[in-house]
């Protein structure tokens, strides 16, 4: 059972839809990296923050697993989890339909640092995320 450390609640908005009338699947990337940056704020830090003082967090690799497709005008919620191997911080992200907490999408996004532009660690981030991990 994965540990959640932060949720947000959010809704499927029309014209996230296909043709299809689901979620069309480039959305659920919004939608985890919404939750991504809430959580950075929770945090104190903000990438553009991070930014000013040459430090960015990057997309380094994602697992993507579709589910149950959400439907205009679903409200879910979406949960992340946190862990650390390395330099690479893994975020485990879930989301659920409100309505009946089917898990309709599923993803591990790993995250790097670039430190003035090289591969590193960044001791403000790890700082930040060390009551989670």
């Amino acid at each position: 059972m994965m540990k959640y450390i932060f949720e947000t609640e959010m809704e499927v908005r029309d014209y996230e839809c296909d043709i299809q009338g689901i979620v069309n699947n480039a959305n659920y990337l919004h939608y985890t990296e919404h939750t991504r940056h809430l959580f950075l704020q929770k945090t104190g830090l903000s990438f553009a923050g991070l930014h000013a003082k040459g430090t960015d967090a990057v997309v380094a690799r994602m697992n993507l697993q579709y589910k149950v497709p959400l439907r205009c005008d679903d409200r879910f919620v979406s949960r992340l989890g946190l862990a650390k191997e390395g330099i690479r911080y893994i975020f485990h992200q879930d989301i659920f339909r409100t309505s009946d907490e089917k898990l309709c999408f599923r993803a591990t996004v790993e995250l790097v640092c670039l430190v003035n532009g090289r591969l590193s660690h960044s001791e403000e981030i790890d700082n930040a995320f060390a009551p989670y991990l």
